[in-house]
């Protein structure tokens, strides 16, 4: 299905619950119906595939399922659902109200501004019409006093008479119209600030409210108003998880007790408390702003009101747990704070020895240990992955988990060895969780992994949650005596007579020619060169003497001497030996 008309069906869809609830008596914002719709094709039990295109059967399945959630006003996950979306419509930065509030300032002004700009006045009657209009316009601008009250007009020309008299219009009136606006901004200052010193001075300041003393009142009262509310939401908050656990270890009970609501509820009071917790530190801040009190008396009215609109969101715990089932199911059961919760555990570390493909980061070896974004708004993962969706905050003096550039915090050292284990099959229980309860998408920052519901009023923000640890370390740094290596010009001169001598020179090289000459010997002579090859000692061989060897004769004679007898016998014996024997 193309984009485009995927994006009318769903809009038809949001269109069509819509008109459903506003027949049942329920009007509901087109931001809530698309909330919920995301929600119901979320869930896996109601059977709906993502990947394949909504038929007829499937839109009126959704619409039907849709309506009935919207029109359930005894679901606590509703009014969680209805709390984050109308926070998230409403509140945004402190420099967005203001900007918001400016802006409505200057639309107000604008057709002011502009029959003073465009004025053409040449008579008498005319300019001084034109300069009581410039009066009006720097007491609308200023917000110090009425232009109808006499009092207070008459003041305001005396101090605007003061530096702007009104001989002057008609310089003002040559003025092009963007001059024209700056020296309007410039004398609702100028008059602004004369008027607040002859008030201060007791010689003046009619109509300007005493913005110290109201914001020295309101600021206690509201924040006083706060501090009490987030201090029953938590109680409340603290009940339910005791209450919870307690369960947990008897199962016995859950059947007496409805656990998916009790869980809501408890989903519910830690959104309004989270809540409650943004907008608290705005209070604190506006303390110590003395410098622009009517943008503070502006900002505290807005969200004075936003936290009294948050309140009826919490209607429904009254209805389901009133005070005695509450007392009744707390019998034998202490509830422990937040607080008591870390100590119990504070002195839990985990050994880097046993993990060592895994980081780990702590208070003492990071610098900016505080301010790392920790996953699910700081609680438990393995927790609330093991116990179906059970609520309870994490402990980063145990030590914080790094994992795939993310941080994780654990109630207890077991906890974080177990899901140190196996992270992946932890972070998908929790996201197959928030499938089913909508309102733990935001309540628990899921957002990256549900891309489309993102809110508003974090979409700017997306890039500032990654802060990467800075880890502590000793280090030393060299600078080198020479970045650069040496740059010597040998040929430059900083004397000048020295570089006057040079350019004679040079002069008088120019006006020089060169002769030769040759004599007879040299007549026709020039150097040669020729190449040979390098002798080289070189050797031949000639023939070899060769030689056999043959049997060496020995002959012995005998009988030369002679004998006893008068003839001499001779006798020779032959000893050579034959050729074939040696």
């Amino acid at each position: 299905m193309p984009p485009t008309q995927a994006e009318s069906v769903i809009k038809n869809i949001i269109r069509e619950i819509g008109q459903e609830c506003a027949a049942h008596g329920e009007i509901v914002s087109e931001t809530l119906v698309a909330f919920m719709v995301k929600a119901v094709v979320l869930d896996p039990s109601n059977g709906f595939n993502t990947d394949r295109t909504l038929m007829k059967g499937d839109v009126q399945k959704l619409v039907k399922l849709c309506v009935t959630r919207l029109l359930d006003s005894k679901n606590p996950s509703l009014d969680t659902i209805k709390m984050q979306v109308y926070f998230d419509m409403n509140y945004t930065s402190r420099e967005e109200f203001l900007e918001e509030h400016h802006r409505v300032v200057e639309s107000r002004l604008s057709s002011v501004s502009r029959e003073i700009t465009d004025s053409r006045a040449c008579v008498r009657e005319e300019l001084e019409s034109l300069y009581r209009k410039i009066v009006s316009y720097v007491l609308l601008r200023s917000g110090l006093g009425s232009p109808t009250d006499i009092k207070i007009v008459r003041e305001a020309t005396a101090a605007l008479q003061s530096v702007f008299p009104q001989a002057e219009l008609g310089t003002f009136l040559t003025l092009s119209k963007k001059d024209k606006e700056h020296q309007l901004k410039e004398l609702t200052m100028i008059v602004t600030g004369i008027r607040l010193f002859n008030r201060d001075c007791g010689k003046g300041g009619e109509g300007i409210d005493d913005l110290p003393a109201i914001l020295r009142e309101a600021i206690p009262a509201t924040t006083q108003h706060v501090d009490s509310q987030l201090e029953v939401v938590q109680d409340r908050a603290y009940r339910y998880t005791a209450i919870l656990e307690k369960v947990a270890k008897n199962p016995l009970l859950s059947r007496e007790l409805q656990p998916y609501l009790l869980k809501e509820a408890l989903y519910n009071v830690r959104q309004y408390e989270i809540f409650l917790q943004i907008i608290l530190p705005t209070f604190i801040a506006l303390s110590n702003l003395w410098t622009s009190f009517q943008d503070e008396t502006v900002l505290i009215s807005i969200l004075s009101n936003l936290t009294t609109h948050l309140e009826p969101f919490l209607g429904t715990h009254e209805l389901f747990f009133p005070e005695k089932v509450t007392q009744a199911l707390l019998d034998g059961v202490t509830v422990k704070t937040d607080v008591c919760r870390m100590k119990e555990h504070i002195e839990e570390r985990v050994n880097l020895a046993d993990f060592r493909k895994l980081e780990w980061l702590f208070p003492e070896t990071t610098a900016n240990f505080d301010k790392l974004l920790i996953q699910y708004r700081g609680f438990c993962a393995y927790t609330f992955a093991t116990t179906d969706g059970l609520l309870l905050p994490g402990n980063p003096a145990i030590g914080i988990l790094k994992y795939k550039e993310k941080y994780y915090a654990f109630n207890t050292r077991d906890a974080a060895y177990s899901f140190a284990e196996n992270p992946e099959n932890y972070i998908d229980k929790v996201r197959e969780k928030a499938k089913k309860n909508a309102e733990l998408i935001q309540l628990l920052e899921l957002h990256q992994q549900f891309e489309t519901l993102i809110p508003y009023s974090q979409m700017k923000e997306v890039d500032k949650h990654y802060i990467k640890p800075i880890a502590k370390c000793e280090s030393s740094t060299q600078t080198d005596t020479h970045l650069l290596p040496p740059t010597i010009v040998r040929s430059y001169e900083w004397n000048e007579w020295e570089l006057r001598r040079k350019a004679i020179k040079l002069a008088n090289l120019r006006r020089k020619v060169t002769h030769s000459v040759q004599t007879d010997l040299s007549h026709m002579r020039r150097e040669n060169c020729s190449q040979v090859y390098p002798s080289k000692d070189a050797s031949t061989q000639s023939m070899r003497e060769g030689s056999s060897r043959v049997p060496r004769p020995q002959i012995y004679i005998a009988g030369f001497r002679g004998g006893h007898t008068k003839t001499t016998y001779e006798v020779k014996v032959n000893l050579t030996r034959a050729i074939d024997e040696t």
